[in-house]
């Protein structure tokens, strides 16, 4: 697609999963690509991926994006020719837990709330205002199937995948009479180790998750986003909601016999 060819990309939580997935289609793309991640080397490991799919440039960094000022600092410090970002890819999110809300661990709240809403809110500020005033960005950020039903001891998860909802769709009405463009992409079940970080690390309990269902594929969902990034600069994609053919919303699976 020549209309990402030269682009500068952002993508957020980019170590594994959707955003390395996301990073790397970007990349095929002749893109610029600039990844964070708290795992730094992850990280140094993607910084020749990335270059040998085709990247037009490589920037890797480690960001806790649940750090207001760690983000201000990071992305106001970035190398001069990085710091015109075309395409911020909000994909840095998490859950903990999975019990009712009144037997929860707090801590699970904090690390949902602090990780999934404010640092998905910290990042787009620090990066929209630059946007508006070159007159040109997207802002692309991943929701879930979460935030449109609510699921038995998922409640906090799928509040902060509603919040983020909420914000993309404001946002998007801020930024009317600009030419910025907002999307929320919003999959369904995607194996990846969301669900082992969900558990904290406990793989058994991860992997009955996905048994007897083809779930979606980190490279679906970058699929998506890369397609909408690359619509023509009048086109607005707003919401992409996506699942695999087993699932039809956030309760109900068709697990095979």
């Amino acid at each position: 697609m020549a209309y990402l060819s030269g682009k500068t990309v952002l993508v957020t939580g980019a170590s594994s999963g959707i955003g390395r997935a996301t990073a790397l289609a970007f990349a095929r793309e002749g893109a610029k690509v600039a990844v964070c991640a708290r795992r730094e080397e992850r990280l140094q490991e993607m910084e020749r991926e990335l270059s040998e799919a085709g990247a037009a440039a490589v920037l890797t960094f480690v960001l806790d994006v649940a750090r207001r000022t760690s983000v201000e600092q990071t992305l106001e410090s970035l190398p001069a020719e990085w710091r015109a970002i075309d395409v911020l890819v909000n994909n840095a999110g998490l859950s903990r837990g999975l019990t009712k809300v009144y037997e929860d661990d707090p801590q699970n709240w904090e690390e949902m709330i602090d990780t999934n809403v404010k640092g998905l809110l910290y990042v787009t500020r620090a990066v929209v205002p630059g946007m508006v005033e070159r007159g040109r960005g997207h802002v692309i950020s991943l929701g879930s199937t979460a935030g449109y039903m609510t699921y038995a001891n998922g409640a906090v998860y799928c509040a902060t995948k509603a919040a983020e909802k909420s914000i993309s769709e404001g946002l998007k009405i801020d930024l009317m009479g600009t030419p910025v463009r907002v999307t929320s992409i919003d999959p369904g079940m995607v194996e990846t180790e969301f669900s082992e970080v969900r558990f904290r690390g406990d793989k058994e309990r991860a992997e009955k998750v996905y048994q007897n269902i083809t779930p979606l594929t980190p490279e679906d969902v970058a699929d998506a986003i890369v397609w909408a990034a690359s619509r023509p600069a009048h086109v607005n994609i707003h919401t992409v909601v996506m699942t695999t053919i087993d699932q039809a919303n956030s309760v109900v699976f068709h697990r095979h016999a």
